[in-house]
């Protein structure tokens, strides 16, 4: 659900403030892996960063329980030019692990923000659909569209009751901290050419011995994240 409370008034600096909220709740009468994170850039269920590592996994054997519901408030400002975002997010999950006859429960709660940022260069109004250029592309007169700088920083906790039983504390962090830069490039409305630098640190695991250290998330832990982004983006 999204509002802008100010959008028919004629407050012109605060017509482009708006409030949102996302949400969602599930109730599964089995326990299976299916309601976990995704197994992107490891072997086990757990949270990737940016350049699709994994630096945290839940322990071989940890299920999701019956209810995770989660909860995602945001808010966003546009004038001019400039841009900003902000966003919480919650998940709550019910996890289980069976060790030998016996059956352990536990409720997680993992958290995660940002906040992030843009400025057009060429001067041309930014919006929550992105930007299109005064000049769209085209060499052959002069014209090569639009540029916008953006930056974001993010954190990611996750719950300290999953260690040391769900997730093994010296192969898993139990947060992350990244910050990113980058370039936008706007041919046209329809084309989109992104650069970005990204730089992501841990903090807890990076302790992991043995095939612990050599796979992640001990691998990608141990040590801060850096990668270099490119693409290019088709809208119709």
């Amino acid at each position: 659900m999204f509002i802008q409370p100010f959008k028919q008034t004629s407050l012109k600096p605060l017509q482009n403030l708006g409030f949102g909220v996302g949400g969602s709740w599930g109730d599964s009468s089995l326990t299976n892996t299916l309601g976990l994170p995704n197994t992107t850039g490891g072997s086990q269920p757990g949270y990737f960063t940016d350049g699709q590592q994994q630096f945290f996994a839940y322990t071989n054997g940890v299920v999701a329980g019956r209810t995770h519901w989660r909860l995602s408030p945001q808010a966003y400002y546009y004038y001019g030019p400039l841009s900003l975002m902000g966003e919480y997010a919650i998940s709550d999950q019910q996890v289980q692990r069976n060790v030998g006859t016996s059956t352990y429960n536990a409720d997680l709660q993992n958290t995660a923000w940002e906040i992030s940022g843009g400025w057009v260069l060429t001067g041309e109004d930014a919006t929550f659909n992105g930007v299109t250029p005064k000049h769209p592309f085209d060499p052959r007169v002069g014209q090569w569209g639009a540029l916008q700088v953006v930056g974001r920083y993010a954190e990611l906790d996750v719950d300290k009751a999953a260690f040391p039983f769900y997730a093994n504390p010296a192969a898993s962090a139990s947060e992350a901290r990244s910050w990113a830069v980058g370039l936008n490039w706007y041919l046209n409305r329809n084309i989109r050419v992104n650069t970005s630098f990204s730089h992501t640190s841990f903090g807890g695991g990076g302790n992991a011995t043995g095939s612990a250290a050599s796979a992640p998330p001990g691998s990608v832990s141990s040590h801060p994240e850096n990668v270099l982004f490119t693409r290019i983006q088709l809208g119709f």
